[in-house]
């Protein structure tokens, strides 16, 4: 499925919390919607999930204005858990299955399987108001995917959850976009989404300031630096690359500039030397997001 966003425009008592955002997210990609709390992340999932209306816009899936036929074929996580506190915890996810269209059985079979896959299995007849905040947040993720939907939305998915469930909630979402699902995750842990993600819009107050593929993105914004490891005249290096790079006696690093690729840094020192090692950084998703905050630029 493909979900498009058409200058979508919300506000609320004359606050915008969200401003003519425009978005496609292509079937099939791990698509992180980003930003600091507060940017619009929760009310523009909101809008795509029909529980808050957009005062301008469009919202197509597949093509056409979403509708509440296509929303079975949404999963949701929401931000804020909204489970049944004095149901047990195997019933809360299989009553919710067959609100999805799933038959009690199915349910049951698919909750059961996803309790043991979270280690959950020893609190299936708990209450869910028994339960620590991760374990109900893995809860709602149950809840959210149970269905095999085409479309899965997070929000948060992270909040509470220690490393080694966030590492089983990595490992869903691995799983469901290899079976082609589309997965989009709203988060302000960006370091989540550069391990994550494919594609990438970032909001800041409402606006979008930054769209497109992860990897293009990091190419183009910031400046990478490089270390390149030699062996071989040191003289002769220092005299023929550029005076901002620092030079050793087995080692060249700086910054590449915008145009400059690492190639271009080997190219002038290939004859005089023998490269042993060569190594990018690449500026992180947050520090690309402060960046553009700062200058004030848009995308």
């Amino acid at each position: 499925m493909r979900l498009d966003l058409q200058n979508i425009r919300k506000e609320f008592n004359k606050t915008v919390a969200v401003d003519s955002l425009n978005l496609s997210i292509p079937e099939g990609t791990v698509f992180g919607l980003v930003g600091p709390n507060g940017a619009g992340k929760t009310t523009t999932i909101r809008m795509i999930m029909d529980i808050l209306q957009p005062d301008s816009g469009t919202i197509l899936f597949n093509g056409n204005p979403i509708g509440a036929a296509d929303l079975p074929k949404i999963g949701y996580l929401p931000e804020e858990r909204g489970l049944y506190r004095k149901m047990k915890l195997l019933d809360t996810i299989v009553y919710f299955g067959t609100l999805k269209g799933l038959s009690k059985a199915v349910s049951k079979q698919r909750s059961e399987r996803y309790l043991d896959r979270f280690n959950l299995n020893d609190y299936a007849n708990r209450k869910i108001e028994e339960l620590s905040k991760g374990n109900q947040q893995k809860v709602q993720f149950i809840i959210a995917i149970l269905h095999d939907p085409d479309l899965v939305i997070l929000d948060e998915p992270f909040a509470g959850l220690d490393p080694v469930n966030q590492m089983i909630l990595k490992e869903l979402i691995t799983e469901f976009h290899n079976a082609g699902k589309t997965i989009v995750f709203s988060t302000h842990q960006m370091e989540q989404v550069e391990k994550l993600c494919h594609d990438v819009c970032m909001i800041h107050q409402g606006q979008r300031v930054l769209y497109g593929n992860l990897k293009e993105i990091k190419k183009n914004y910031g400046i990478r630096k490089f270390r390149i490891q030699y062996e071989g005249n040191e003289k002769a290096v220092s005299e023929i690359t550029n005076a901002e790079w620092t030079v050793t006696h087995d080692s060249i690093s700086g910054d590449l500039a915008s145009g400059l690729e690492i190639n271009d840094v080997l190219q002038q020192i290939i004859s005089e030397v023998t490269i042993t090692h060569v190594d990018i950084s690449e500026p992180s998703l947050e520090q690309i997001f402060i960046d553009l905050v700062k200058g004030g630029n848009g995308a």
